[in-house]
């Protein structure tokens, strides 16, 4: 029985061929570059992320789903988001 991790078939190890593999690699390294570039100029999703955790972590709902649809479409985000932005720009 193949695991979560393994996927319904589990790895083919010779599905792909060594230029093939090479490819993936290098896509994968600029993927998490691209990645990293883009979250360290956008600290504003850093603000988004870590405040979504700290009031989760604090109220400890028991419906997360619920919870996380709640605080993502709280009408006033944006602006506690932006207010944090200008807190953090003055440190």
């Amino acid at each position: 029985m193949a695991s979560v991790i393994d996927g319904i078939k589990g790895h083919d190890h010779e599905a792909l061929s060594l230029e093939q593999l090479i490819q993936l690699r290098n896509f994968k390294i600029r993927t998490r570059i691209a990645d990293e570039q883009y979250l360290r100029s956008h600290k504003e999703v850093e603000l988004l992320l870590s405040g979504f955790f700290r009031e989760m972590l604090l109220k400890r709902p028991m419906d997360i789903q619920e919870f996380a649809a709640e605080y993502f479409t709280d009408p006033t985000l944006p602006e506690k988001i932006e207010a944090k932005l200008i807190e953090k720009q003055k440190q």
